[in-house]
């Protein structure tokens, strides 16, 4: 039997594995900038992923197949999917609401007494994915050849450099009486630019600077701070 290109290339699109995000030290260095008192857990969920598998590989990347302006109604209605894996219905991951619902998780288990600090790691995590370009489009031909190389692009040099990241940090200001409604606009906007910067690395066809890289986790650290302002 034979199957029509298009449909072909959908399905390949969806089995594909996805690849890793920024390299350990950088997500380090993203959490402590923000100001993460446990910020050398922030590698954990990557770790994580070794076991639990698209459980938790799913909550990285938001592989953006239609080139969808991202919303902050589309990041809410990508919370109800953390920790799911379903690749025909959920075949492009969910890490923006995944931001939302580990701030969700940290809540229920704080008020069960239970210790929830673990939460606030794999949210700056996530949060950090939320600025690498190449979680923000479809895991194309470009994004399989130069994802690993964007991951790393700061890697030997950001943890011992932490002004390369805090010189591009800005205040995000997220009203407790708006708290989720605000902090889902801005992990929109970030989205956003990380989305543009990866359609300008592929039309150009390259690996981003490190200022480039640099400028993004700066958006990153910003919001985990501002995160942090409630969850201290």
């Amino acid at each position: 039997m034979k199957y029509p290109l298009p449909a072909i290339l959908f399905t390949l699109l969806i089995l594909a594995p996805q690849a890793g995000a920024w390299h350990d030290k950088t997500h380090l260095a993203a959490a402590r900038a923000g100001g993460l008192d446990s910020w050398y857990n922030a590698a954990g969920p990557d770790l994580a992923k070794i076991k639990a598998g698209n459980v938790e590989s799913y909550n990285h990347w938001f592989n953006n197949n239609a080139g969808a302006e991202v919303t902050a109604g589309m990041v809410m209605d990508q919370i109800e999917r953390y920790n799911q894996r379903n690749k025909e219905l959920d075949s492009e991951g969910h890490v923006y609401g995944a931001i939302i619902a580990s701030l969700r998780a940290y809540d229920k288990d704080l008020r069960a007494g239970k210790y929830a600090r673990y939460h606030l790691a794999y949210c700056a995590h996530y949060l950090t994915d939320l600025s690498q370009p190449l979680h923000n489009i479809a895991y194309d031909d470009f994004n399989q050849a130069f994802h690993d190389r964007n991951d790393g692009i700061v890697e030997a040099v950001i943890l011992d450099e932490p002004h390369l990241i805090t010189r591009h940090m800005y205040r995000i200001t997220l009203s407790d009486e708006t708290f989720e409604a605000d902090l889902a606009r801005e992990i929109a906007r970030i989205a956003n630019l990380s989305r543009l910067l990866g359609y300008r690395l592929r039309a150009e066809n390259r690996v981003m600077t490190k200022e480039e890289a640099c400028v993004q986790l700066g958006h990153s650290a910003s919001l985990i701070r501002a995160v942090l302002r409630r969850y201290p």
